[in-house]
C-alpha cells in the first residue's frame, strides 16, 4: 500500500483520527528472532503478546503503509462474537465459542481503556432477519441461547426503526472499535517495549529456510520465525494463493449527523447491525457521529481476475449506487444526507468461511493467521494471543478450536476461479457467503 492508494482510498477511520505519525521505513540489514510482516490488528496483537511472553525476544514488524491502513482501519468497526462458517453442535460448544470469540473483543477493550479510551465501547450489536420466517426462526434461537447462559435478546420489528426488517437479535456483549485509532495510539507502546518498528516499507521478497530473508525497497530482516499477519494481502507475498481469496468490500459513511437526524433516523441504543442476506451490508454509528454503511457490491467490482487487489476510484465509485441503495431502503430519512466518504477494503476469504491460525503450513518456522472471512476485527486480535501461544509451544488452549492450524481447502486457479465467481455471483445474485 501506498500514499496514492490512502488518498484515494481513505475510509472514515482515517478521517476521524489524527494524523498518522510513522516510524521511519527500513534502511537497513536487520536481524531478530521474530519477522512479523502486517501492521493490522493481527500483527500488531501478535508483537504485543509475544512481548509479554517473551521480553528477550528481538521481534521486527514491517508495515507496507502506516498501521491500520489495511482492513484493520477500512472495516465496519462491529467487534462481534463467533467464527464465521462455524455452528455450535451443542450447548458446551456455543458458550466455547462465544467465550474463546469473546476474548477478542476483551482484548480490544484493554487496549483501548489502557491506551485510546475514545476508541471503544460495548453497547451491543444486532443481527437484522428481513424475512419474517427467518425472523421468527432467530427469536427462537436467541431462546436457546439465553437459556445455555450465553447472551442474546431478540427484539420484535415494531422496536426496530430499519426499514423491512422483521426483528432483530441483539448481543449486548459485542463492541464499537475505531481500530485505526487504537492501532495509532499503539505505536509508542510498541517502541517503548522494544518492538522494531518499520512503516512504509513494502516486503517486495520473502525468501524461506532455515533463515527467513525478507527483502524491501531499501533493507532487508532475517528472522528465525515469520509471522504472516497479512489475511487477504497474504496471496501477494506467494503463500496461501490456492486457498485464500482476496475480495473487495466496499463501504461509505455520510457527513456527520446531528442528534435530531439520528432521532428521525430512529437508530436505538446499539453500536451497528449487520443483516441476513447474502449479500451482507452492515451499519454503524461511528465515534464521530457519521453513518457507516457497507457489504456486498457489484461482483464485477468484488474480485479482481488473479487476486489482484484493485482500489482504484473508478472502482470504488461503481460500487457505490448498490450500497447508497441499501442505505436508503434501511433508512428513508438519509435519502438527503450528503455521503462524505468512499473506500473499499481487503478480505481474504476462504472457500468454506473458515479462518486458520497456525504454524508449518507453508514453512516450519512460519506462523500465519488468515481467512476471517469479514469477521476479522475480534478474531484477529485474538490471533496475536494464539499465535504467540503457539511459538512458545503452549497451544494446548487452542487445539479444540475449529481455527487450529486448519487446513484450508483449495480453491480452483484461474480462470476457472474468476469464471466461477462471476457465473456465481451474477446468475444467482448472490454472493458465496457461508452461513454460520
Amino acid at each position: 500500500m501506498t500514499d496514492q492508494y490512502e488518498d484515494e482510498n481513505r475510509s472514515v477511520w482515517v478521517a476521524e483520527c489524527e494524523p498518522a505519525q510513522p516510524a521511519p521505513p527500513l534502511v537497513a540489514r536487520v536481524t531478530s528472532d521474530v519477522a512479523i510482516i502486517g501492521g493490522g490488528f493481527t500483527g500488531v496483537s501478535t508483537a504485543l503478546h509475544l512481548r509479554a511472553l517473551r521480553p528477550e525476544l528481538g521481534i521486527a514488524l514491517v508495515e507496507a503503509g502506516v498501521l491500520g491502513q489495511g482492513a484493520s482501519g477500512r472495516n465496519g468497526g462491529q467487534a462481534l462474537h463467533w467464527i464465521n462458517g462455524v455452528s455450535a453442535k451443542n450447548d458446551d460448544e456455543l458458550r466455547r465459542l462465544h467465550s474463546v470469540t469473546g476474548m477478542g473483543i476483551d482484548i480490544a477493550e484493554q487496549l483501548a481503556a489502557a491506551h485510546a479510551p475514545h476508541a471503544f465501547r460495548r453497547a451491543g450489536a444486532l443481527e437484522v432477519f428481513t424475512d419474517a420466517k427467518r425472523a421468527e426462526e432467530a427469536h427462537a434461537r436467541a431462546e436457546r441461547w439465553s437459556a445455555a447462559c450465553v447472551p442474546a435478546e431478540f427484539i420484535a420489528r415494531e422496536k426496530l426503526g430499519i426499514g423491512g426488517a422483521h426483528g432483530a437479535v441483539r448481543n449486548p456483549l459485542a463492541g464499537r472499535l475505531h481500530g485505526y485509532a487504537l492501532l495509532q495510539a499503539l505505536r509508542p507502546v510498541l517502541l517503548a517495549r522494544g518492538i522494531a518498528l518499520y512503516e512504509h516499507t513494502r516486503v517486495a521478497r520473502v525468501s524461506g529456510g532455515s533463515e527467513v530473508v525478507l527483502e524491501t525497497p531499501r533493507g532487508e530482516v532475517r528472522a528465525k520465525t515469520l509471522v504472516l499477519a497479512t489475511n487477504g494481502y497474504t496471496p501477494a507475498l506467494g503463500f496461501f494463493r490456492n486457498t485464500v481469496l482476496p475480495l473487495h468490500s466496499h463501504a461509505l459513511a455520510t457527513a456527520q449527523l446531528d442528534d435530531a437526524t439520528w432521532q428521525r433516523l430512529a437508530w436505538g441504543n446499539w453500536d451497528g447491525f449487520s443483516d441476513d442476506l447474502d449479500r451482507i451490508a452492515y451499519a454503524m454509528r461511528t465515534p464521530g457521529g457519521r453513518l457507516l454503511l457497507g457489504g456486498g457490491g457489484n461482483p464485477a467490482y468484488s474480485y479482481h481476475y488473479g487476486s489482484r487487489v484493485v482500489t482504484t476510484p473508478e472502482a470504488i465509485a461503481r460500487s457505490q449506487p448498490f450500497m447508497q441503495g441499501i442505505l436508503h431502503r434501511y433508512f428513508p430519512a438519509a435519502a438527503h444526507v450528503p455521503i462524505e466518504h468512499r473506500w473499499s477494503g481487503v478480505l481474504g476469504i476462504t472457500l468454506d468461511r473458515q479462518p486458520s491460525i497456525g504454524r508449518g503450513q507453508v514453512g516450519p518456522n512460519v506462523l500465519h493467521a488468515l481467512g476471517y472471512s469479514g469477521h476479522g476485527v475480534s478474531l484477529a486480535l485474538l490471533a496475536g494471543k494464539v499465535l504467540a501461544d503457539l511459538y512458545v509451544g503452549n497451544d494446548a488452549p487452542w487445539r479444540d478450536l475449529p481455527f487450529h492450524n486448519k487446513r484450508l481447502l483449495p480453491i480452483p486457479p484461474e480462470p476457472l476461479r474468476w469464471l466461477g465467481y462471476q457465473a456465481f455471483t451474477r446468475l444467482t445474485g448472490k454472493s458465496p457467503r457461508k452461513q454460520s
